[in-house]
């Protein structure tokens, strides 16, 4: 991933999180509440902005970097940008009643997510080339 698609993703992953966490706070809150997902639904949210931010920085990064750790960067903003929608995405729809499966798509997710900032580990201990 470069720069550039790290920072369209970050703003599209921004602006939806936005959205999803104005929505889950005002329209669905008192379904959330009932069927006991509020929590589920800002645990999404709260993941889905944090990632956001390490788009941005990637994407900040990536803007002047090269060789193996830009590499490991730009695969780590590629690896947040799906674990963010799996996990998160998985997350809202189980909060909404969404099919059962949902709930073995969000460790794939999380695994993703982890990846991205082993990766970010690898960046910082590449060697210069």
């Amino acid at each position: 991933m470069n720069h550039r698609t790290s920072l369209l993703a970050a703003g599209i992953v921004g602006a939806t999180g936005v959205l999803l966490g104005a929505f889950g706070a005002h329209l669905l809150r008192d379904l959330l509440i009932e069927r006991g997902m509020k929590d589920t639904w800002e645990t999404a949210v709260i993941y889905q902005l944090m990632h956001t931010v390490a788009l941005l920085g990637a994407a900040a990064y990536l803007k002047h970097a090269s060789g193996a750790a830009m590499r490991r960067v730009g695969w780590a903003a590629s690896s947040w940008t799906v674990g963010t929608v799996l996990f998160s995405g998985s997350l809202y729809g189980v909060a909404l009643g969404g099919p059962h499966f949902l709930v073995f798509v969000t460790p794939f997710g999380g695994i993703a997510l982890v990846t991205g900032w082993l990766l970010v580990i690898a960046a910082a201990r590449a060697k210069e080339d």
